[in-house]
């Protein structure tokens, strides 16, 4: 068995005028989630092998304080992603033990309704800042083939 973290970015500021969706940045308060979301992955002594991370500012600041002594692998297909992307993108680090994603949603809260319930229509939303640790079997991933092992909230 293996582990897959999914990790929505962590609240942000408002979208400015002229500024770039990709360029947002962390609130005040998101950076007390993400903190708290590193401090939830700390208490459960996880042994993470490797943190994918969407390029955007947001999700970038999120993995630094969640994950503080890890490097990050931009992965640009985590931006804007379908739970189709997603999937293709997570089977590429099938060697990866304990797997981190940081991202977005829609794609996040579909990605876990698709991963154990088998389809993403049907999803229960994932506020931000929030994580979801599922177990999934060795080999390509496949739609309900995922225990939800725990799931945690700013």
């Amino acid at each position: 068995m293996r582990e897959l973290i999914l990790l929505r970015h962590a609240e942000t500021e408002e979208l400015c005028a002229g500024e770039s969706d990709r360029d947002r940045q962390l609130s005040e308060r998101g950076h007390a989630e993400a903190i708290a979301a590193g401090r939830w992955l700390a208490d459960h002594k996880l042994s993470i092998d490797r943190v994918l991370c969407s390029p955007a500012r947001r999700t970038q600041q999120t993995a630094e304080l969640a994950l503080p002594n890890l490097p990050l692998t931009l992965a640009p297909d985590i931006y804007d992603a379908t739970p189709g992307t997603l999937f293709t993108l997570i089977d590429q680090h099938q060697d990866a033990i304990t797997l981190v994603l940081v991202g977005h949603n829609p794609g996040i809260e579909q990605l876990v309704a698709l991963l154990v319930e088998g389809r993403s229509e049907d999803y229960r939303g994932m506020p931000p800042g929030a994580l979801a640790r599922l177990r999934v079997a060795p080999g390509p991933l496949e739609p309900g083939s995922a225990t939800l092992e725990a799931f945690w909230s700013p």
